[in-house]
């Protein structure tokens, strides 16, 4: 059953295994995959959802690893993206300078690496519109959108209000909000925060040759710079996403130039002219980067998925992926929970989704705090350093393999 807050009379109380709090990406595929294992599920978000199907191109789009493809079939999202996603294919890491030839010494991964591809790109309007549809279409979810949520938790379960009037009774409550998580702040659950003092400036390019599939991560003093392939559109037949970072202040003001200044500057941080001559096309957007991470995943009767558990920086594509990977236990860990007739909230699920999650979360996060560290300065030891590391995992076919199959979420 699906439904949106219209009633101004409050009914009686909904009974459901599980409510979540935010209708993002990880908050719907979490949502689609419970109710396929037939538990009663609610989702709340303060938007309304059809709105945020902006049908213009705008420049964003989510990597997506071949786990995390994976995870959407299953939930019933990935059939319903209303335009094509773009497979990756391969990926070249380099090193160099903004204005000079990428080093000699790189790493790629290519289809001998994988026995499928890398990941996919597509645009975050098509993800939306994908995951509204299956959100309405998934039998045993109930969505009140848009509304917020009042949340009182105890031994026993959880009584969660909406600014509707309506009354939830549930056994374990999801937060799914984002960085910013108030469920978080109220289970009064410490954050660890690292500020980078860095911004990423996502847009998109039309380029005059193919790309053939194959992304770009080329790291830069001042922070990465990855070309991401996506799907042609009957406006661009060559197309690709770009995530470019800079010091903040670096940041918006090349943003703001005007536009061949602004080419210009993306082409001096492709390493190369592979793809030939460049043209901006959609937005420019800007987002502040910084890591942090939750103390602990879980409260009574609560559980942190996503962005509200941790957020990374963007230098190894691996930030939603990684609450896609949350999403794959937790099903597991409730799942079962609840085909034994068990409390899907008790503390010992809780505690299983925690220990199977956190201390990898962890390890990714410090992975990715590392690279940015060591590959976003210009120390010329350091320099040497990584691109012989580069050159020498590029040699030995098993390392490059496991890497590979680390990033795919495999």
């Amino acid at each position: 059953m699906t439904a949106n807050t219209t009633a101004s009379t409050a009914p009686e109380a909904l009974e459901a295994d599980v409510c979540i709090v935010g209708a993002g990406p990880v908050g719907v595929t979490l949502a689609c995959r419970l109710a396929q294992h037939g538990m009663k599920i609610v989702i709340i978000d303060r938007a309304d959802l059809p709105p945020m199907e902006n049908p213009a191109f705008d420049g964003r789009a989510y990597a997506i690893s071949a786990g995390s493809r994976h995870l959407l079939e299953d939930a019933g999202i990935w059939a319903r993206l209303p335009m094509q996603a773009c497979d990756i294919r391969e990926i070249r890491v380099t090193d160099g300078r903004p204005g000079r030839p990428p080093s000699r010494l790189f790493l790629e991964f290519g289809p001998d690496d994988a026995d499928e591809p890398f990941g996919a790109m597509i645009e975050a309007r098509a993800l939306r519109v994908a995951l509204n549809a299956a959100l309405y279409a998934t039998p045993g979810i109930t969505v009140f959108a848009p509304d917020e949520a009042r949340v009182t938790r105890n031994a026993d379960g959880a009584v969660i209000r909406t600014t509707s009037g309506r009354v939830i009774n549930a056994r374990l409550v999801i937060a799914a909000e984002g960085r910013r998580s108030p469920l978080r702040e109220q289970a009064r659950i410490p954050v660890t925060r690292l500020p980078y003092n860095q911004c990423g400036i996502i847009c998109a390019v039309a380029h005059e040759r193919p790309h053939e599939g194959r992304a770009l991560e080329h790291f830069l003093p001042a922070g990465p710079f990855a070309q991401l392939p996506m799907a042609p559109t009957p406006d661009y037949p060559n197309l690709s996403a770009v995530v470019w970072t800079e010091s903040e202040k670096v940041a918006y003001r090349q943003a703001e130039l005007p536009h061949e200044a602004f080419a210009h500057e993306i082409r001096r941080r492709m390493g190369d002219d592979w793809l030939g001559a460049l043209t901006p096309v959609g937005r420019r957007w800007v987002y502040p980067l910084s890591a942090q991470y939750a103390q602990r995943y879980v409260d009574t009767r609560l559980a942190l998925v996503g962005d509200s558990a941790h957020g990374m920086h963007p230098i190894a594509g691996q930030g939603l992926n990684l609450g896609f990977r949350d999403i794959v236990a937790l099903v597991d860990i409730v799942t079962e929970a609840h085909a034994r007739g068990g409390d899907v909230g008790a503390p010992d699920v809780l505690r299983a989704y925690q220990a199977r999650c956190r201390p990898a979360n962890l390890l990714m996060l410090a992975a990715t705090d590392m690279l940015e560290r060591v590959f976003g300065n210009d120390n010329p030891v350091l320099r040497v350093a990584r691109d012989v590391g580069l050159a020498a995992i590029n040699r030995i076919t098993p390392l490059r393999r496991g890497f590979a199959r680390q990033a795919m979420g495999l």
